[in-house]
């Protein structure tokens, strides 16, 4: 089985985070918002997981060498491929060509969720939704008395269906789904201006092919600062209810409210720590109220009130009380 995880948008909800790394390897919880993905999906899949390819903008050595790494730990074989135009979802999973074959999940890398059961042997596809209020920015389905999906409906205006497609998908004939794919932008097939993996479905359902509604007990966006806070804060909760510490971080004289993560080598000195906080490797904090937080690696965090907030990596901070958003290398004394 292998994933298809397409990662090239630039995030430019989420900056100043997204100008030093992509969006999918921010940390939430101590790891890549990738990484929590894949673990999520490798738990469901009905057979191993041999392949995670991922679909990329040109990001740089450096997160091409954290993706397969995330990949190799996860007992994968990672690969690259590129797409360099924003020309719809069912271009950007067509960039992946060659990992085509065989049972296959597409997973868009800006959502984290947590299925309700595991992928079935004989379904011929699952396509995950989640009931929500106003689905007007996501693709929606329709099912029928039978459990079965009968339509797709990109980004409708007037309410069609209230189930939004979450952006995850298991297809057990790759090959198949290659070949609709190309066929949209063969015959220049969009919607929208876009190429659309739900015009390449709607193909696919046509000619028999039965695609199931996945059920999903928590959908966790993570598209902005606030959201991917709030992302943090519940990962926390369902993985480390009761604190994950590093053996080897240093806590003297300080209060850690559950749930936090505190990473290796890292510093904690006269403060109160959460809830809901995610300390990065090597950072220092001293003196510091801090709570439903992220804050990454190598900073130094001086007599100061944070809630709400995420800071980068490397980011030098001191003596204020604020929600903030700070990206990589901040200074502010």
């Amino acid at each position: 089985m292998k994933i298809i995880v397409p990662m090239a948008g630039m995030g430019k909800r989420m900056r100043p985070h997204t100008l030093t790394v992509p969006k999918p390897l921010i940390p939430v919880a101590g790891k890549s918002i990738v990484q929590h993905l894949m673990e999520d999906l490798i738990a469901v899949c009905p057979e191993p997981v041999d392949e995670i390819a991922y679909v990329v903008g040109r990001f740089g050595t450096e997160a091409e060498n954290n993706l397969i790494n995330i990949a190799q730990t996860l007992g994968a074989k990672g690969s690259i491929y590129y797409q360099d135009e924003p020309l719809g979802t069912a271009h950007a999973i067509l960039c992946a060509k060659p990992a085509l074959t065989g049972k296959v999940i597409v997973a868009f890398a800006d959502t984290l969720f947590t299925p309700e059961d595991k992928i079935s042997a004989e379904a011929e596809g699952v396509i995950w939704v989640k009931k929500i209020e106003d689905p007007r920015q996501f693709g929606v389905v329709n099912v029928n008395a039978q459990g079965i999906i009968t339509e797709f409906v990109e980004k409708p205006q007037h309410f069609v269906s209230d189930l939004a497609i979450i952006g995850i998908y298991y297809f057990k004939d790759g090959d198949n789904l290659k070949n609709e794919l190309q066929y949209l932008l063969d015959n220049n097939i969009k919607d929208k201006g876009e190429f659309q993996l739900t015009n390449a479905m709607e193909n696919m359902k046509n000619k028999g092919l039965k695609l199931l509604p996945g059920k999903v007990a928590e959908w966790l966006d993570c598209g902005n600062k606030d959201a991917t806070v709030y992302t943090n804060q519940r990962v926390l909760e369902l993985k480390y209810p009761e604190n994950h510490i590093a053996a080897d971080a240093t806590i003297t004289d300080s209060v850690i409210i559950p749930p936090c993560f505190i990473g290796t080598g890292a510093t904690v000195t006269q403060s109160v720590i959460g809830p809901h906080v995610s300390i990065g490797a090597q950072t220092k904090v001293e003196q510091s109220i801090i709570k439903n937080s992220i804050i990454q690696t190598q900073c130094n965090i001086k007599q100061a009130a944070i809630a709400n907030s995420m800071m980068g990596n490397n980011v030098l901070y001191k003596g204020q009380m604020a929600d903030v958003s700070l990206g990589d290398y901040s200074v502010n004394n």
